[in-house]
Formats: structure tokens, sequence, C-alpha cells
């Protein structure tokens, strides 16, 4: 083999590594930035999930309010919708003081999605109340009652017109 045969070989094999290093650092930050939106997304979603647990936490520290009609404070007391704001207003979430109002916002979540945080409606949207998890619900329930948990399932099961999530 010649000089310049050998020369032109080493040549091509140096060529064809640098090529090769340069097409795996074109395909690694595509491969990175996949990463990094799938990450994002996850993130995104676990974020939602903890300020909607925050949210049902949060109602908790209002049980045993007495439900007043129209009332919308710890102390005023509360109804159903007001109870709602209140504790979405505490997250920076304005709701209307109305459960029909508050059934157009958010999105639509199936009774096997639900999330502590999600709105729960009854009665042809006349009630609403906070999902907990588990099967429950805090809600101010109505006249001579006060802010309590109860099971989704008996009246409530035979009343219930669906959730909606609103963070």
């Amino acid at each position: 083999m010649t000089g310049h045969l050998r020369l032109a070989l080493l040549l091509v094999v140096v060529l064809a590594c640098v090529a090769a290093r340069a097409t795996s650092a074109l395909a690694d930050p595509l491969r990175a930035t996949h990463t990094v939106r799938a990450h994002r997304h996850v993130s995104r979603a676990t974020r939602v999930a903890r300020e909607q647990a925050k949210v049902a936490r949060y109602a908790r520290h209002l049980l045993g309010i007495p439900y007043s009609y129209g009332g919308t404070s710890p102390r005023s007391g509360f109804d159903c919708s007001g109870f709602t704001r209140f504790v979405y207003a505490h997250f920076g979430v304005t709701l209307p003081h109305y459960s029909v109002a508050q059934f157009d916002l958010g999105r639509r979540v199936s009774l096997r999605g639900l999330r502590p945080g999600d709105l729960l409606f009854f009665d042809g949207l006349g009630h609403v109340g906070l999902y907990i998890g588990k099967g429950r619900f805090i809600h101010a329930p109505h006249t001579g009652t006060r802010v309590s948990i109860d099971s989704l399932s008996g009246w409530y099961a035979s009343t219930y017109d669906g959730a909606r999530r609103i963070i």
C-alpha cells in the first residue's frame, strides 16, 4: 500500500468518526429535550395533584362551621357554594356563589377519576361539595347542620350530577 493510499484511508476513517460523533451530538439534544418535556409534563400533573390535595386539607379546617343560607365565611357560616367558594378563594381561585355557575367551570371529571379537591354536584346542581378522597366529601349540607364529611353513597350517590376539576 502506498503512502498516499494509507493517508487517504486514514482520512476517511477520521472523517467517518467525526461524522458519527456529530450525528450523535445532534441526536442527544433532541432526546434530552424530549425527556425534559416529559419530565415537565409529569411535574405539572404532580403539582396540580398536590395543589388539589392542599385544597382538600384546608377544607377540613372548616369542619363544624354552622350552615347559613347565603353564608360565605366562617364568621357568618356557610351554604354549600359559599363553602366551596371560600375554600378555593384561600388558594387565589375565584368561584361564583352559586352551585350551577360553579358547575360551568373547570373540566368534567368521571366518578372513577375523582381526586381530592374536585367539586361534586348533586340534586339537579342544587348542592355542591368538595371531594376529599376515599369516596368521601366535605360540604355544608343544609339548615340546622354544620360543615361535615359524608360518604359519596346513599342519597348522595342517587342524586349525583357530576364533578369538575377547577385547578
